[in-house]
């Protein structure tokens, strides 16, 4: 068996409780985690900001506190920092960069607006974001070896993650535009979502009380919850569970459906290997 790395880290997608994604921006009270290689025509808005190297952010960044932006990544926008601001190698800002704090910046940066900070300005190249965020996980959950990442964050996305402030997290090479939010991998979306458009992932796990305005694709399971409403398809390569309350009001496509009796699904149902009514509050 082949034996895995800690990169195995960023496979997830976790996007935490109270997540919105709307028109033209993702925005949580907590940190943002991005991964390399992404493509996002969204702003980020959140607590702090790390983008992975080589990634594209369309729209803009605002962190109420430090950003980090990976070597050879293009801003679409400005880049608003309340603290701290790290900018790598060959970023391009297609705005203005602003700094409260103190700037880190690497060489060959091109910020078409121009930048100003109001703390200390150094000229070098920061630690790659990649192992940054490594560092900054292992510190957040109280890690000492790095290897532990893979088993916890497991854990974390199969069990109760309020217990602790986990970023949002979207792994390396996702794509978002205004159509999909596709990523390689896990997807968990926490409790108070809103969010638009269609996602497309390796698993779907939505919790209480968030809406869906669009549809849910994934190879593996998906399961959705109380209080959880989908205005759109819900299509698997596997089962879908519909827990008590939840309502979809497209159609439902899988291999399997378990579907609960105070449920409701608006459209039609295909199965072919079979549905499942469950009844009280029993567990998938």
């Amino acid at each position: 068996m082949k034996e895995r790395t800690v990169k195995d880290w960023h496979r997830h997608c976790l996007l935490p409780d109270g997540t919105e994604l709307q028109e033209h921006s993702i925005k949580t009270d907590r940190n943002i985690v991005i991964g390399e290689f992404c493509q996002i025509d969204y702003g980020l808005r959140g607590n702090d900001v790390f983008v992975g190297e080589s990634s594209k952010i369309r729209e803009y960044i605002w962190a109420n506190g430090d950003t980090r932006i990976g070597n050879w990544s293009e801003i679409g926008g400005d880049v608003i920092a309340k603290e701290d601001a790290y900018i790598g190698e060959g970023v391009k800002i297609n705005g203005k960069l602003s700094v409260a704090g103190a700037l880190d910046i690497g060489e060959k940066v091109e910020i078409r607006d121009g930048f100003e900070a109001k703390g200390d300005i150094e000229v070098r190249n920061p630690m790659p974001v990649f192992m940054f965020i490594i560092i900054y996980l292992m510190t957040l959950l109280h890690l000492e070896n790095e290897k532990e990442l893979d088993r916890l964050l497991d854990d974390l996305f199969s069990e109760d993650e309020e217990k602790r402030e986990i970023p949002l997290m979207i792994p390396a090479r996702s794509k978002l535009n205004m159509k999909f939010f596709a990523v390689p991998s896990t997807m968990k979306i926490g409790r108070g979502c809103r969010l638009h458009g269609n996602i497309r992932a390796g698993s779907i796990d939505v919790q209480q009380n968030t809406v869906i305005f669009g549809s849910l694709r994934a190879k593996n399971r998906i399961t959705v919850v109380d209080g959880v409403t989908v205005h759109g398809n819900v299509e698997s390569g596997s089962t879908v569970f519909v827990k008590k309350g939840a309502h979809i009001l497209g159609d439902v496509k899988a291999k399997s459906i378990v579907l609960h009796e105070e449920a409701k699904i608006d459209g039609t149902i295909e199965a072919p290997h079979g549905l499942r009514i469950e009844r009280g509050n029993q567990k998938p």
